[in-house]
């Protein structure tokens, strides 16, 4: 019994010195915890919304003023004319437009009903809901309090309207976002995985000592997963499109390259990680724990980003399937191109170059 207990002694001093081990006991769940913790919520919070008022009287600027002191969203400005909301939606900012109709506050007064207009980006099916009906019961809550003090029974029918996903189809939200998960771990697990593998066997050794240059090592182990994850790509486009009825209205070749730009980064990802872990368990594990999550929490794919912490949000800039998601609903679903796309795509390539940049470093150190 002493030798025993002396064994286990031993193992838990082990454990104690480790400090990878150590990280995942205990900070692994605990950095889980507390992101699920703050990401998985169906709240509002801080969702961007414009007003066009056609009326601008008393009424109309009371039920604006309710809407926008809630705790829920960020007044992004009033609109001049009905040709600003598409734009605006396109931008990707706003998340819903409120529209009141010519005379609103006299027709509520005379005919006791007046009509209001509630238009959501629905690329997103569950936060689109979700803001109308907070809008919604808003209104709701002014009219109870104005039914009081005018002790007549008066209606306010909101008219919603989503855009760009009419039929409220789920595929619209889970096929760009299955699309960046599906390339992001693939890619750059493989990658990791595959350069690892030729640590632990000893080639990498011969490929460093080898006249290829470092870049030419990083880019012949890339371009064999461009391809395929490419056609992995193309095929996820193609099932969205002939089986969940997902459209492109924007570029077809202007999305391919993007996806293409995406794998670039995520393979050159999977390169870092292999530059940092010597064996293949590890590779696995900073591929599938380090990227899965912040792909599937921080990105927007199920949760927006605007109802997380501020600090979540912060990170969620380093997210690249980020960026990803937002220009595949841009570009599918909105019918935009380059010209709303751009930033997100300029933070992509900078992402790909510093990724392969900080390899090529690492390996010639190796070669040094």
């Amino acid at each position: 019994m002493k030798r025993f207990r002396g064994f286990v002694i031993k193992e838990f001093n082990h454990i104690l010195r480790d400090f990878r081990t150590l990280l995942i006991l205990f900070g692994l769940p605990a950095i889980q915890l507390l992101i699920f913790g703050y990401v998985v919520s169906n709240e509002l919070k801080d969702i961007h919304i414009a007003i066009f008022d056609q009326s601008r009287d008393r009424i109309t600027r009371d039920i604006a003023n309710k809407i926008i002191s809630s705790e829920y969203f960020i007044f992004d400005g009033y609109l001049d004319n009905t040709h600003e909301i598409d734009e605006k939606f396109r931008e990707g900012k706003i998340k819903q437009v409120i529209i009141f109709e010519p005379g609103f506050g006299e027709n509520l007064m005379r005919e006791k009903s007046a009509d209001i207009q509630l238009i959501a980006d629905a690329s997103d099916a569950n936060t689109a809901n979700l803001v109308v009906s907070y809008t919604s019961a808003i209104i709701q809550d002014y009219m109870m309090d104005l039914r009081k003090n005018a002790g007549a029974k008066m209606q306010i029918i909101p008219e919603i309207r989503m855009m760009y996903n009419e039929n409220m189809a789920g595929a619209y939200m889970f096929v760009p976002g299955v699309m960046a998960l599906i390339l992001m771990i693939v890619s750059a697990l493989m990658t990791s995985i595959t350069i690892t593998r030729e640590k632990e066997t000893g080639t990498m050794e011969t490929l460093l000592v080898s006249p290829l240059k470092p870049i030419q090592i990083v880019i012949g182990k890339v371009t064999p997963y461009i391809i395929l994850s490419f056609f992995n790509a193309v095929t996820i486009v193609a099932m969205g499109y002939f089986v969940f009825g997902l459209p492109v209205q924007g570029s077809l070749s202007l999305l391919l390259l993007e996806c293409l730009l995406f794998i670039s980064v995520a393979l050159s990802l999977g390169i870092f990680i292999s530059t940092i872990v010597e064996t293949q368990q590890m590779a696995m594990f900073f591929s599938m724990m380090i990227l899965m999550l912040p792909t599937i929490l921080l990105s927007g794919f199920i949760f927006p980003v605007e109802n997380m912490p501020e600090v979540l949000q912060w990170v969620s800039h380093i997210v690249p399937a980020k960026y990803f998601i937002i220009i595949v609903k841009s570009i599918m679903l909105k019918g935009t191109g380059m010209a709303f796309v751009w930033k997100e795509t300029l933070v992509l390539v900078f992402m790909m170059l510093f990724f392969i940049g900080n390899s090529v470093r690492r390996f010639k150190i190796r070669l040094e």
